[in-house]
């Protein structure tokens, strides 16, 4: 532990935030640790602790003051103004605790985030848990954007691990569990009362709680979180106004399954450095691939599928495109899990994989193809991106997985140049795979055709015409409507490539070979101007 004091933390605070009203007695003891007291909370103890007071403010916090001053916290952190807590300043003094007086509107997670740094410095186990909040807060936060609802996850002992983006539309109990990082008592014995914790304990499936507007609940959809038969805690829905749409079981179903998979794997305790990509392990080889699905309990000797999600070459330019593959990457998780629940989603070569083992039979394309559709249609709505779907063939096995990584690679390159089609399988673009497979393969050859190759690089008006001409589909009328020429034009100057060249476009064999010199000059052109 850091021998942090008050006036560490008071030094980091933002300029007029919090005042210290009254010092502690015992003004260099260091704070050991911090607590955060909800007002309810009958006992707590104090001793040696920064104690943050939530849910009352003012005189209102008087009765849970007298309660903490059985055993005296070293300093209070509490909101309101110097004459509303003067009587709490002579019971302080009494004691010996010190007072921080905190703005009404501070926040508090500020305050805790500032004296969690400065009590509590990171260490090894802190940054495995740092780990876990963020995957969990992340998995909230996108469960949020999903259902257009407030999300909070906790613990079996209803300990708040990560809640989504705070909002007015939330109400005073939720509010209150969030900055205490656990339920109210009375909270919990309302929701004991309704049923819900017997309901969640009994079906693995979402439970829907009716709003309570004499108690200040909100209408609610929550589920529990499985390792096996043990809970490992629950995730909350709380509606913020419009209500839950048709959708929320299956997308909490998929978020489930992912906090779930997330909590397994902080209590195995996983180091920082064993958190490899297991997107990596898996498609680099059958060796790899067998030991991930014995590690992880993944059937290998089932089909299974690989798709590729990639954002378009602008959106990947744009100043947020990491975020973006973050949060593209965290709402493909919880579709793929809603779907398969052994479904592993990550970042590969640039793009986010996602393999879906264990499938029942290799036709499962209709259901892929649906899955991807499902993925690219709420990263529109929610995350404001257009991503591409390209859903790789069915292989006999998980051990096979790595063989469908370079047709899919091959779809979705086909996919971004063509830029039209959002969701796509191999029957969509199998002839273009096979061209852009022949155009690589050209490429890396080291014979070219001589004449052709120097009058490309050398003429670019004879090669931009060339090219308009293949893409006309060999249509001197056509080529000519598309470059705002004269026939004659475009006449003479295939003319003269076939004159020097010696080639006959009328020779299928002659124009492949002249296709694939254009199409390697596009792609040198293009590789030039970009450089630009």
């Amino acid at each position: 532990m850091a021998a942090a004091t008050v006036d560490d933390i008071l030094a980091d605070l933002p300029l007029g935030s919090a005042t210290l009203m009254l010092r502690p007695a015992r003004t260099d003891a260091a704070i050991e640790r911090f607590l955060i007291v909800d007002a309810d909370d009958e006992s707590s103890d104090g001793g040696a602790a920064f104690v943050l007071l939530v849910g009352v403010r003012g005189r209102s916090a008087l009765p849970a003051v007298r309660r903490l001053l059985k055993n005296p916290p070293l300093v209070l952190a509490v909101k309101g103004s110097p004459e509303e807590l003067a009587e709490a300043e002579e019971l302080l003094r009494a004691a010996g605790t010190g007072l921080l007086l905190v703005d009404p509107a501070a926040d508090w997670d500020r305050l805790l985030s500032i004296a969690k740094d400065r009590i509590q410095p990171p260490t090894y186990q802190r940054e495995v848990l740092t780990l876990l909040e963020e995957d969990l807060f992340a998995i909230a936060q996108t469960t949020a954007r999903l259902t257009s609802s407030h999300v909070v996850i906790e613990d079996a002992a209803n300990k708040v691990l990560a809640y989504s983006t705070v909002t007015n539309a939330i109400d005073e109990l939720r509010k209150a569990s969030i900055l205490a990082r656990r339920g109210p008592r009375k909270y919990e014995l309302l929701l004991k009362d309704l049923g819900a914790y017997r309901e969640l304990h009994r079906t693995r499936l979402p439970v829907r709680v009716p709003a309570r507007p004499q108690d200040g609940l909100r209408e609610r959809v929550a589920i529990t979180l499985f390792a096996g038969n043990r809970i490992m805690g629950y995730i909350w829905l709380q509606e913020t106004g419009a209500g839950f749409g048709d959708d929320v079981d299956y997308v909490l179903t998929g978020s489930a399954a992912r906090a779930s998979a997330e909590l397994i794997r902080y209590r195995n305790q996983q180091s920082v450095h064993m958190r490899e990509d297991r997107i990596a392990r898996l498609l680099s080889g059958p060796a790899e691939a067998a030991a991930s699905a014995h590690s992880e309990k993944i059937p290998a000797d089932r089909p299974s599928a690989l798709i590729l999600l990639g954002l378009s070459a602008s959106e990947a330019q744009e100043d947020d495109a990491a975020l973006k593959h973050g949060e593209l990457a965290n709402l493909a998780s919880i579709h793929a899990a809603a779907y398969k629940s052994s479904a592993i989603v990550g970042q590969f070569h640039g793009d986010t994989a996602v393999v879906i083992p264990g499938l029942q039979s290799a036709s499962a394309d209709a259901g892929l193809r649906s899955l991807a559709d499902a993925i690219v249609k709420d990263a529109a709505k929610h995350l404001g991106i257009s991503p591409f779907a390209a859903v790789g063939p069915v292989v006999p096995d998980l051990l096979s997985i790595h063989s469908a990584i370079g047709i899919a690679e091959a779809l979705l390159g086909c996919m971004r140049r063509s830029g039209k089609v959002p969701v796509a399988t191999v029957d969509d673009f199998e002839a273009e795979i096979l061209f852009h497979d022949a155009v690589k393969n050209f490429t890396t050859a080291a014979f070219r055709h001589r004449s052709l190759w120097a009058l490309l690089r050398g003429d670019a008006e004879l090669a931009e015409t060339l090219r308009a001409f293949f893409d006309a589909s060999l249509d001197v009328a056509e080529c000519a409507k598309r470059m705002q020429l004269h026939k004659n034009t475009v006449y003479y100057r295939i003319n003269k490539v076939s004159r020097v060249t010696g080639l006959n476009f009328g020779n299928p064999r002659d124009s492949l070979v002249a296709l694939l010199h254009v199409q390697e000059w596009a792609g040198t052109q293009k590789e030039h101007l970009g450089k630009k």
